[in-house]
């Protein structure tokens, strides 16, 4: 069985291998968007391919973490989304989508395993989702 890939959109490069190595040992593959622009004309290339998405909030010039996971819902309405922020948080309420996780940074990487993992599973088991 191929492993499921994760979109992981994250500006800050220093972090890019911390996230995939940790996502990658939990047996996920990952693709590396690092800004908002490329991420959303990743998912719009092929939605399917991907199992979920890991996006940070603030990614500088163009679409942030809220738009990403809106522009994939559009597309695959039952994708899991996992947000990232360090001062974001208070605003997931009124910005995030529906059945999505937010971590405030910093957070321990089993954190992030763990809400990925969960939506993941929680998506694979709603009807009439594949």
């Amino acid at each position: 069985m191929d492993a499921a890939i994760l979109l992981l959109v994250e500006d800050e490069e220093a972090l890019h291998p911390v996230f995939e190595d940790a996502l990658e040992d939990a047996g996920y593959g990952v693709i590396v968007a690092t800004n908002g622009s490329d991420a959303i004309e990743a998912l719009e290339e092929d939605v399917g391919r991907f199992k979920g998405i890991v996006t940070d909030i603030k990614l500088g010039a163009g679409p942030n973490g809220w738009d990403i996971a809106h522009r994939a819902r559009v597309l695959a309405p039952a994708i899991p989304i996992v947000y990232m922020s360090g001062d974001s948080v208070v605003d997931w309420t009124a910005h995030g989508v529906p059945n999505s996780i937010i971590l405030q940074k910093p957070f321990a990487l089993a954190q992030l395993i763990t809400a990925i993992s969960q939506l993941i599973n929680q998506a694979q088991s709603s009807p009439g989702v594949s």
